[in-house]
C-alpha cells in the first residue's frame, strides 16, 4: 500500500489548486511519475476499457515539443515545471480488450465462462461503434484518469495545472502518435510550486451549488 505524504482527503480534494508558476528546482523521478500513473489508472471507465495514454515529457527535448503546439500563456507551466504529462483518448483500445479480459481470466479472477460473457456483451459495442462514437468514449474516459492524477500528485505532495491551451491537431504527431488513433484529452503541468509566486496565484471563484444543479 502506498505511503501517500498527504493522507488527508479532504485537503487533497477542497485546497487544490491550478499552479501557473513552479519550482523549477524540484524534479520528480521517473520511479515515483510512473508510481503516480499506476495510482491513478485505477480510474473507472466504460465497460474497463481503459482508453488512455499517458505521455511524460520531463526532458528539455520533450519539452520542446511542446513548445511547438502550446500557446504562449501557458509557456510559464510549460517553463516551471517539473513535468507536463499528457494524456489521451485511445479510440483503439478495444483492440486489446481481448487481452484484458484473458489475462484476468488465467490470472484466475474471473471464470471462463464469465470472461466470454464480457466479452460478448461489450467487444461488439465498439467493433461497430461510429468513429464519433469511439472519440467521445476516448475523450470522456481520459478526463477521468486526468482527474485522478491530479488528485494522486497532491496526496505525493505536488501541486498541477490542467491545460487545455495547446493546438489539439498537432499534439499527437508532436509526440510521435497517431494522430488517427489518438486524440489529446488534458495537459498535466506538475511540480512543487515557486514559493516566490504562491501571493500571486488566483484561486477561482465557484458558482453557488443551487445555480449549477437541480433535483428532479
Amino acid at each position: 500500500m502506498t505511503d501517500f505524504v498527504n493522507n488527508n482527503f479532504a485537503d487533497i480534494l477542497l485546497n487544490r489548486h491550478s499552479v501557473r508558476h513552479f519550482d523549477p528546482a524540484v524534479k520528480i523521478s521517473r520511479d515515483e511519475m510512473s508510481q503516480m500513473i499506476e495510482e491513478a489508472h485505477v480510474a473507472p471507465s466504460a465497460c474497463n476499457l481503459q482508453p488512455w495514454r499517458f505521455i511524460v515529457i520531463d526532458s528539455e527535448e520533450g519539452k520542446d515539443k511542446l513548445r511547438t503546439f502550446f500557446m504562449r500563456f501557458n509557456m510559464p507551466q510549460l517553463e516551471t515545471s517539473s513535468a507536463v504529462v499528457m494524456i489521451f483518448g485511445d479510440t483503439e483500445a478495444y483492440k486489446s480488450y481481448r487481452d484484458l479480459w484473458n489475462k484476468a481470466c488465467n490470472d484466475g479472477q474471473i471464470s471462463p465462462e464469465k470472461r466470454d460473457e464480457v466479452l460478448k456483451t461489450f467487444l461488439p459495442l465498439y467493433e461497430n461503434a461510429s468513429r464519433e462514437s469511439l472519440l467521445f468514449d476516448a475523450k470522456t474516459n481520459s478526463a477521468l484518469v486526468a482527474m485522478q492524477f491530479m488528485l494522486v500528485a497532491r496526496a505525493h505532495g505536488y501541486e498541477t495545472n490542467a491545460i487545455q491551451g495547446y493546438a489539439s491537431s498537432a499534439a499527437a504527431e508532436a509526440l510521435g502518435l497517431d494522430s488517427e488513433r489518438y486524440v489529446p484529452c488534458m495537459a498535466i503541468a506538475i511540480g512543487k510550486p515557486d514559493p516566490a509566486k504562491q501571493q500571486a496565484e488566483v484561486h477561482s471563484q465557484r458558482y453557488p451549488v443551487e445555480k449549477i444543479s437541480e433535483f428532479l
